[in-house]
């Protein structure tokens, strides 16, 4: 007689929450819980021999909570051994082991709970010999028969299975092998039983009630395996014979839910796919677009809806019939309403005002909108994007706006190839499919910030979308078909014109949008902005009056730019202030219109002069100060211009014109020359230009020790010196800097100049002359010199501009002197007169 096998006394245990091992089965167990990593960790990673370690595998008690009384151990486990564990610690923890019941044992006493579970165990089983417990339940009669009846519904439970599946016949072979001790755990396991079901068959530690409360689990399987298969078998002679597809696609395992029929499905797919071909049909394409739509269709239909390409297949076909290939809208072209609008939405912009009503017209007349692609060009907050909108509106036609800022693949533009995972069309069909029309109006905004990146280059795609001569034929990469963009009127938007591509900019016609004066400015804010904000923070007139002597005071003292998005900003901090002590008012105190028209008039003053502001409450100075703190800009240019070499000049900007103080000192040296202000390299070459001409015109402009020139050290600095710096139109400032700091006589502080200049004293003509004007007047700067050239460019400057400021024309470097310093600058020396050349531009 064999000996038999003892297990430990000291078992560690493996708690188990949704399953249960027993004796003579193997199951896989994810490990979750932290005291089973800690017990892989330790006891069973790094061992080269698993199979001889033994670990106890205990349920976890049903309805017990562990924050309960702690008790949540089942009494009764299984001794397992572990075949292997498998997992990784990277990123966490993650291990599922292989484990084989033994036999069952009783907990006796936990001896420690952390870091895992260990506990005093009592073995319940011997491990011995199979033939001598065959041999007992021989002797047996009524325990023989129980287990040879079980067998035999164990067998026939495997018989219903299909055999043709490996698993099946494995499963088939072993059941002829397992011992009858062994059969009810093993068939209990394979089962479908419930977690309680399955604990029960664990504490039957007694064979005959073992089979007893097994048994009923194995002739409920079988049961439910012959209403499977009757179903299954009714279900084929139902169904009408179909297409090997749609026999595959009901044969299909489907989620089992109450009341969930396949068929049901099957013809709601059917419907869908038929829906699309209506929809395809009723569409107006074109004949090519027609043709490959009906093709894509066809092997839709013989798909598949397994297969990855029949989802692709299908988003593809519903773009194709969302396209607005025929749908437009009517135009509504009334000039005079036009204009009508433009003026109410916009005040000023008259240049592109006319532009776009000369456009309309044009389209009136002609009924094409074949033309150069209007681009607005102008600084940040000046209401480029607000008038393409009004544009649309006036047409009455649908408005979409296309972000260019940042984009650096061409597929944005041109779409992705439907060959890629996660393809879809390009910004241009997708704003078509938006809006639903084929004649929208498009703005490409901040078409100036696309940028070449690794998957093409952007703006060369958009070279046929703004192209009239082939936009009619737009080929997009997902579409794969011509589709007519002629009807959609593009409108473009930069700040500047200097990074767009030189092709992409042939094609666009540049209407520039200038800055905004002071008076200007007042108009929009009283008109349009006020309003705005008080909207917006809950305000009305009756809480809030805002002067236009205050607005006049937040556009000179507290901002500074071209347009009026910091206005506006400033003008929504004094609602914040004053919604703050709105809101406490009304909290404190009844409405004035609350209060009964029966009071006393001492009554009334006692209720309105609990607040020390009465509503409505109008902005004046201290108070702006209050709200907006101290003042960001002040105008000293007399301070700052009360000694030599200092002067002021005008620059242009991508946001506005800017004043621009130069700045020069001397010393002993040898003749070094240093600039200062992170100038770029065309504004280095002006000033070491103007250096040149004073230094070799010395005696002729009266600098005393023109020979000690060569030996002085100079220093030219452009203050607001972390602001990059580049251009030629600095040349007859830092020339005026230069004399006024030789010649000891300071420049006129209410003069600003600009201009570039040549070696023989020449001053050619500069752009931006608005912005540097404008500039100029914000600052309160109301004498300026510009170059001779630039006379004609004054039109652009409003009138009452014009009549508050004072032009002065130079043709030549004598003339800025003249006008730059009080009382004149004396004539140069005849003899380098007759030298100066009359300028031919």
């Amino acid at each position: 007689m064999a000996a038999s096998i003892t297990i430990p006394r000291k078992l560690p245990l493996l708690i188990v929450a949704d399953n249960v091992l027993l004796p003579g089965s193997t199951i896989r167990l994810p490990i979750k819980r932290l005291s089973n990593l800690n017990l892989v960790k330790s006891r069973l990673l790094g061992r080269n021999t698993l199979s001889s370690t033994i670990i106890g595998v205990i349920p976890k008690e049903p309805n017990k909570h562990e924050n309960g009384d702690g008790n949540i151990f089942h009494k009764i486990g299984t001794a397992a051994v572990v075949v292997q564990v498998t997992g990784t610690n990277w990123p966490t923890p993650n291990y599922t082991v292989l484990i084989t019941g033994i036999c069952r044992f009783k907990i006796e006493e936990i001896l420690q709970e952390m870091p895992y579970p260990i506990a005093m165990v009592t073995q319940l089983e011997q491990l011995a010999v199979a033939d001598e417990i065959d041999e007992q339940i021989k002797l047996d009669p009524e325990l023989g028969v129980v287990a040879e009846n079980f067998r035999e519904q164990a067998l026939k439970l495997v018989d219903m299975l299909d055999v043709s599946i490996p698993v099946v016949a494995k499963l088939k072979k072993m059941l002829d092998d397992i011992p009858n001790h062994q059969l009810p755990d093993v068939c209990a396991s394979i089962v479908k039983a419930s977690v309680t079901e399955r604990i029960q068959i664990l504490d039957a530690i007694d064979l005959r009630e073992r089979y007893t409360k097994a048994l009923p689990l194995l002739m409920r399987q079988i049961e439910g395996m012959k209403l499977l298969r009757n179903a299954k078998r009714s279900s084929f002679e139902i169904i009408p014979r179909r297409k090997e597809n749609n026999i595959r696609r009901f044969l299909k395992q489907r989620p089992k839910m109450h009341g969930y029929d396949d068929d049901d499905e099957n013809d709601d797919e059917i419907d869908e796919i038929q829906e699309i071909e209506q929809k395809i049909k009723s569409v107006k394409m074109p004949d090519n677009a027609m043709k490959t739509a009906m093709k894509e269709f066809k092997r839709l239909k013989t798909m598949p809806s397994q297969m990855p390409e029949h989802a692709m297949l299908r988003n593809y076909l519903e773009l194709m019939v969302d396209l607005p290939w025929g749908k437009s809208t009517e135009d509504h072209l009334d000039i005079e309403q036009a204009r009508t609008d433009l003026d109410d939405d916009h005040f000023g912009l008259e240049k592109l005002k006319r532009r776009v009503l000369e456009f309309l017209a044009v389209k009136q007349l002609k009924n094409s909108l074949k033309g150069p692609i209007l681009c607005f060009v102008g600084p940040p907050g000046v209401g480029k994007t607000s008038v393409g909108r009004s544009v649309a509106r006036t047409l009455g036609r649908q408005f979409h706006r296309i972000a260019l800022g940042g984009v650096y693949d061409q597929s944005d533009i041109r779409g992705h190839r439907r060959t890629y995972i996660g393809s879809m069309p390009g910004r241009v069909i997708q704003g078509l499919r938006t809006v639903g029309v084929n004649n929208p109006v498009f703005l490409l905004d901040e078409v100036d910030k696309l940028s070449r990146g690794l998957h093409g280059d952007p703006a060369a795609a958009l070279l046929e979308v703004l192209d009239p001569e082939q936009n009619h034929s737009f080929t997009d990469h997902y579409l794969n078909v011509p589709f007519d963009l002629s009807q959609v009127l593009f409108i473009a938007t930069a700040n500047t014109t200097s990074t767009i591509p030189p092709a992409l900019l042939d094609r666009m016609e540049v209407i520039e949008i200038m800055g905004y004066t002071q008076e200007e400015k007042v108009h929009i804010a009283s008109r349009y902005l006020v309003p705005k904000q008080l909207e917006k923070h809950g305000l009305t007139s009756e809480h809030l009056e805002i002067p236009n002597e205050m607005i006049l005071q937040i556009i000179s003292k507290h901002t500074r730019e071209a347009g009026v998005r910091d206005l506006e900003r400033q003008l929504a901090a004094v609602c914040r202030a004053v919604a703050v002590r709105v809101a406490k008012t009304s909290s404190k105190n009844p409405k004035l219109s609350d209060i009964d028209d029966d009071a006393s008039g001492d009554d009334a003053a006692a209720i309105t002069s609990d607040h020390h502001h009465s509503l409505p409450l109008i902005i004046d100075e201290p108070m702006l100060d209050e709200f907006l703190g101290c003042r960001k800009y002040e105008i000293d240019t007399v301070g700052r211009l009360n000694q030599p070499g200092v002067c002021i000049g005008l620059a242009w900007t991508s946001f506005g014109g800017e004043i621009m103080y130069i700045e020069a000192s001397r010393m002993d040296g040898e003749g070094k020359v240093k600039f200062t202000g992170k100038l770029g390299d065309v504004m280095k070459e002006s000033a070491s230009l103007a250096l040149s001409w004073v230094r070799s015109n010395a005696r002729l402009l009266y600098i005393q020790d023109a020979s000690q020139l060569m030996k002085t050290d100079l220093h030219i600095h452009f203050p607001a010196g972390a602001v990059p710096k580049d251009g030629p139109s600095a040349g007859v400032a830092i020339v005026t800097v230069l004399v006024s700091l030789f010649t000891g006589q300071c420049v006129r502080s209410d003069t600003a100049m600009t201009g570039e200049i040549t070696l023989r004293g020449l001053v050619l003509p500069v752009g931006g002359i608005k912005e540097k004007v404008l500039a100029a007047y914000r600052t309160g700067i109301h004498r300026v010199i510009l170059p001779k050239k630039n006379k004609k460019d004054l039109w652009e400057i409003p009138q009452y501009v014009q009549d508050k400021m004072k032009f002065v024309f130079a043709s030549c470097l004598e003339d800025v002197l003249d006008a730059a310093f009080d009382g004149g600058f004396p004539p140069m020396m005849p003899e380098k007169l007759n030298s100066l050349v009359t300028s031919k531009l």
